[in-house]
């Protein structure tokens, strides 16, 4: 059969997953995410950057994998207690990690005990003053980024990330005034960075942990990651990333005299793979000479294209399961927006892909979805958010149900004698 004509995903026939949730569906592979996990085991500390994929399921897997996780927001913080994690062993199970502040994050991590990775200066002042006396990790931004676009860029002159590196000393003074200690330092530089400029944040960290001194116990590699979404993409190195971490961590314990953790920060090298979304064709027609094949997730369900002209592959199940010519196609979505293509570089040119001729009534599948696909979700054009399915196991389970056209006005009012 040809790879671009699916059947099943991890055993699970398409078809029955499309009869029994609907489409458009998110479906991950947990056995993916367990692979993935356990390529970077040889690491002290695997934490789950869950912005990726933060459904619970998906988290309370991690978990059981032995990861912990990584929170940026008040939300995140409670997501990670409901899928079991629980603040107060050590290493930390979970760490919040920002440049700012909302007033519920403040609070949560005072109430729960969470240690704080503190990416502005602002930041340091607000938690020593409710919370004196403790220990932070700083993210610092080390004056270069990169990644697989200039939006996922997080570090360099054009990011908001993370503490310059230039005033890392006068943040390292800030927080004695507070009687916080810097036990670590966190650098992050872009997701979907390459392997060659992932290896620079090894040196950076390096330089700045010596900066900081020996209350440094910590250093963390960030996350970016690279994820082969195209054909001939390579496979992460997992264990030569970690042996360079493992060198840099060496030094340091050789001048400070004690131990020092390494810790890795993935989000979506642990959870894309693991995601298809199953869509239904409801149109095909020309254009031009080219054939447009629309499908009924748009935008709203993956943004990742027309955010990022990110390249996704895509495999067609036949409803009459017969094999199929193949040629390019346009592939779009619902949605009364021209950008509604999944088919887009960066900047919005849109382009052809290799695909079997589709029929109304297919099932079109995007692959290597599950990061930042149900996350980044929304209601446009009133489209109620899709399903969620975890497939363990051999076993599909609905994760999170498909949400209602009533849901979508459900706390909505209208201003009475209005």
């Amino acid at each position: 059969m040809s790879s671009l004509l699916r059947e099943e995903i991890a055993g699970v026939p398409v078809r029955d997953l499309a009869r029994d949730f609907g489409t458009p569906t998110y479906v991950y592979d947990a056995a993916t995410i367990a692979r993935k996990v356990a390529a970077l085991r040889d690491f002290d500390v695997v934490r789950y950057a869950q912005k990726a994929n933060s459904n619970l399921a998906v988290v309370d897997f991690v978990r059981r994998q032995g990861a912990l996780v990584d929170a940026v927001s008040a939300g995140e913080i409670l997501r990670a207690l409901a899928a079991g994690y629980r603040p107060g062993a050590t290493p930390p199970p979970i760490v919040y990690t920002a440049d700012v502040f909302d007033r519920e994050a403040l609070e949560l991590v005072v109430e729960h005990g969470i240690p704080v990775n503190c990416g502005s200066p602002d930041m340091i002042d607000q938690y020593g003053a409710v919370a004196p006396g403790g220990e932070v990790t700083l993210r610092v931004n080390p004056g270069f980024g990169h990644g697989h676009s200039k939006k996922t860029n997080t570090g360099g002159a054009h990011s908001k990330h993370g503490i310059w590196f230039d005033e890392l000393a006068a943040c390292v003074a800030r927080a004695a005034r507070h009687d916080l200690s810097v036990t670590g330092i966190h650098v992050h530089i872009g997701s979907g960075a390459d392997l060659e400029h992932l290896a620079l944040v090894a040196g950076a960290v390096e330089k700045l942990a010596l900066e900081v001194g020996p209350s440094v116990h910590t250093i963390s590699a960030g996350g970016g990651l690279p994820v082969p979404y195209r054909p001939g993409d390579p496979e992460m190195d997992a264990a030569g990333y970690y042996q360079l971490w493992d060198e840099t961590r060496r030094r340091l314990q050789d001048r400070f005299g004690h131990p020092v953790s390494v810790e890795i920060e993935p989000g979506r090298f642990l959870v894309a793979e693991s995601g298809y979304l199953v869509t239904e064709v409801r149109a095909v027609k020309q254009v031009d000479g080219r054939p447009f094949v629309l499908v009924d997730a748009g935008f709203n369900t993956l943004a990742r294209p027309i955010l990022y002209g990110a390249y996704h592959p895509m495999s067609l199940v036949p409803a009459d399961g017969e094999p199929r010519a193949e040629g390019e196609a346009v592939v779009g979505g619902p949605l009364c927006e021209s950008g509604d293509i999944f088919t887009q570089e960066e900047g919005g040119e849109v382009r052809t892909q290799r695909l079997p001729q589709a029929k109304v009534g297919d099932l079109l599948v995007l692959e290597c979805a599950g990061a930042y696909g149900a996350v980044m979700a929304s209601n446009y054009n009133a489209k109620p958010l899709p399903a969620e399915v975890l497939l363990v196991d051999g076993k599909a389970h609905l994760v999170r149900a498909r949400q209602g056209l009533e849901d979508l006005f459900r706390d909505e009012k209208i201003p009475q004698g209005s």
